[in-house]
């Protein structure tokens, strides 16, 4: 398939041929920046490592020519720092053992304009090509404009596919906002526990954040260990690292109901929830 950007790729770690490097896949991450995947859809690739009837494919929308740098990358240019980001993300696939790794190289403004049909035309054709099972993106309470944007675009792109070409389950995942604050009842929770040291492998991969001045790579397991023990007040913990994620499959299920509205009802069931308990005990 052709992609639409010049600066665009498309690796395949395993150097399977195509197009059957990726209509094998199963499970599927769309996240705007370089080690997103690792920090929010980490369960998506553990369901896929070492198995050989499931098969991760993760996109990443943006370019990373604005991420921030220090220590070593201090002096680079934006051009220079797309390419480490690139390099990085092939790595973490190649460790990862991903199916396929698409890079878009989009710019972050081109993601956050809703006028803009590039990204969902193109989102579109990677999902009816590979049609995956499972998709992994942002949640739509994330806190950075970019990753609100890239969620906001899948769904579209999902919804203009036929059904049966659509995944079975689409959920928005942590990165720049937690999601400890959504009801027990609505958290989906993913149990990250098993091959600890292959999360801390990728998350070190990318060495222009974390040397760069951004410890993602403590910030992300610290998160996991607090939600595993925080989750539940009663009882012994049940997993050593767990992540926390939305259920976007209502917005395929009724196309009628629109992301905000879908947000409302998490956001309302939480205030219901927690208001109670303050009038219950008051």
């Amino acid at each position: 398939m052709e992609l639409k950007n010049p600066g665009a790729s498309l690796y395949i770690p395993d150097c399977a041929p195509l197009p059957e490097a990726l209509t094998r896949t199963t499970h599927m991450a769309v996240m705007a920046h370089q080690d997103d995947i690792p920090i929010g859809a980490m369960y998506g690739v553990l369901q896929c490592f070492g198995q050989k009837d499931k098969w991760f494919a993760g996109v990443t929308v943006t370019n990373g020519a604005g991420s921030p740098r220090d220590d070593l990358y201090k002096d680079y240019t934006d051009e220079q720092m797309r390419a480490v980001r690139a390099a990085e993300e092939k790595k973490a696939a190649y460790v990862g053992e991903y199916g396929a790794c698409f890079l878009l190289d989009y710019p972050s403004s081109a993601v956050k304009d809703p006028n803009d049909p590039n990204l969902v035309e193109e989102l579109k054709a990677i999902f009816a090509l590979c049609q995956p099972r499972v998709l992994y993106t942002h949640n739509l309470a994330d806190k950075h404009d970019t990753h609100v944007g890239v969620a906001l675009r899948v769904i579209k792109a999902l919804r203009e596919l036929p059904a049966e070409q659509q995944p079975k389950a689409v959920y928005g995942c942590e990165v720049w906002r937690d999601l400890d604050w959504l009801t027990d009842e609505d958290k989906v929770l993913f149990d990250c526990t098993p091959h600890e040291n292959l999360a801390a492998a990728l998350m070190g991969v990318y060495d222009s954040q974390v040397c760069g001045g951004k410890r993602y790579d403590l910030a992300t397991a610290g998160r996991r260990k607090a939600h595993a023990t925080y989750f539940a007040s009663h009882g012994v913990d049940e997993s050593q690292s767990l992540n926390f994620a939305m259920d976007l499959t209502p917005l395929l299920k009724d196309p009628d109901l629109a992301p905000a509205e879908l947000l409302k009802q998490y956001i309302a069931r939480f205030q219901d929830e927690t208001t109670e308990r303050v009038t219950k005990f008051g």
